[in-house]
């Protein structure tokens, strides 16, 4: 039996912590720390969430680098700004041998 479908006008809506759109199709994203935020949009919630690179000041979407609890977007700004940065690998793209 297909889920039961309830009519729009019966849905509460909730707003953006970001934009502040209120939108009947926002979600909501609760935090390791017990944060809760609402969104009408992944970019709000990218704005909101995603760490910045430490370097370029770029959002980290991705899996991004961690080199002494700093963040960094690639492994090419964690070596241009700390030495253990030089350990790092950038294996994603990179040919095998």
């Amino acid at each position: 039996m297909p889920p039961r479908r309830v009519p729009r006008t019966l849905v509460g809506m909730a707003t953006c912590d970001v934009c502040g759109n209120d939108y009947w199709m926002a979600f909501e994203i609760r935090t390791v720390t017990g944060e809760s935020h609402w969104f009408d949009s992944f970019e709000c919630a990218m704005e909101k969430l995603a760490p910045r690179c430490e370097r370029c000041n770029c959002r980290i979407v991705g899996h991004g680098v961690e080199v002494e609890g700093m963040f960094y977007c690639c492994a090419h700004c964690a070596r241009q700004v700390t030495e253990l940065g030089n350990q790092i690998r950038d294996a994603v793209g990179a040919l095998p041998g």
